[in-house]
């Protein structure tokens, strides 16, 4: 390992040391689920899995209908990993679920988001994102597809915005490749990466453990920024001749990742592809967003009438190499607890 990837790596070691107590088990996108099962007699299996760790000032609770009365207690499983689930059962009655009102409370205090999944009697599955400013829906006959599109796209694209790691390897990726059209293929070839392997995933036909692609992502930003410490005069690597298969290869890791986040929130069964399209097309304009932002940004700084030293060229890779670095060390942290 070179002088400038051991002090990345030592950075790293010291926020993971300052910084664990306070971010350990957090996660760009972690809602909760309340899920409904029903049944023709008016029986209703209630599945409701939040954060482990939660505030016990706010705390998230489900909100069900005022007539169904609850038949068991609530059965608590799954407890040891960041997420906690409970099941218990409600009767709804001979009417059901339809027309009645469901959600969550504690949305807007927490600034988070919660899936709402019910699966009625007669095989229809309705599914709606809710948010602090609508954190109850009623249950309808039927839902739209404009809805459907409209709320995953919501989601992926506050996903990518909301994901520092993946914006961390973006931002890498712009400072790395010079020139406007090899910036463009590097970036198409990061999305079609994380488009073949968040579809692969989320279809089933990949399956991967979570937590070693959380360690790997983390290894590609670090990579990145290594490559990025190198001075100017150094032997041109691989990873600037071809940016775009870098781009490519570390896309299927990140790919996995953004499967990890949807597999928690879920796709509606009868719209799958559709869903699976508009969570990866709200990536897609968060992607291009931030990459639009840090472009300007650049081109500011540059025509700004200031002498930067020299050394400041290095601020970005040591702070993305120590971020790396850090989430390295606390998700393989994470593994073995």
């Amino acid at each position: 390992m070179s002088q400038r990837a051991c002090a990345l790596a030592a950075i790293g070691a010291w926020l993971w040391l300052a910084l664990v107590p306070a971010m350990s088990g957090a996660h760009p996108l972690d809602p909760a689920l309340l899920e409904l099962r029903e049944s023709h007699d008016g029986q209703v299996v209630v599945l409701w899995r939040v954060p482990r760790f939660q505030p016990t000032a706010t705390p998230l609770r489900p909100v069900l209908p005022g007539r169904c009365v609850e038949r068991s207690a609530p059965s608590i499983g799954e407890s040891n990993g960041p997420r906690m689930t409970s099941r218990w059962r409600v009767d709804c009655g001979a009417q059901g679920l339809i027309g009645e009102q469901v959600g969550v409370d504690g949305l807007r205090e927490r600034r988070t988001d919660a899936l709402v999944r019910i699966a009625l009697a007669d095989g229809r599955l309705i599914q709606m994102v809710l948010r602090g400013d609508q954190s109850v829906l009623t249950v309808p006959a039927r839902v739209g597809r404009l809805g459907v599109v409209r709320d995953y796209l919501r989601l992926g694209f506050e996903h990518i915005l909301a994901g520092l790691d993946h914006l961390l390897f973006v931002l890498g990726l712009v400072l790395l490749v010079r020139g406007r059209r090899r910036l463009l293929w590097t970036i198409t070839a990061f999305t079609v990466g994380h488009s073949v392997t968040l579809s692969l995933a989320v279809l089933g036909i990949v399956r991967i453990p979570p937590a070693p692609v959380e360690v790997l992502i983390a290894v590609t930003i670090f990579v990145v920024a290594v490559e990025l410490s190198r001075e100017p005069s150094a032997r041109e690597g691989w990873m600037r001749r071809a940016p775009w298969v870098t781009a490519f290869a570390f896309g299927l890791l990140h790919g996995l990742g953004f499967a990890g986040a949807l597999a928690q929130v879920g796709l509606p069964a009868n719209e799958i592809p559709l869903a699976l399209f508009a969570f990866n097309g709200g990536i897609e304009l968060g992607q291009l967003l931030f990459v639009g932002v840090v472009l300007v940004a650049r081109a500011t700084l540059g025509a700004l009438p200031v002498q930067w030293p020299k050394a400041s060229a290095r601020i970005p890779a040591y702070a993305i190499g120590s971020f790396a670095a850090f989430w390295v060390l606390d998700r393989v942290r994470g593994i073995f607890l």
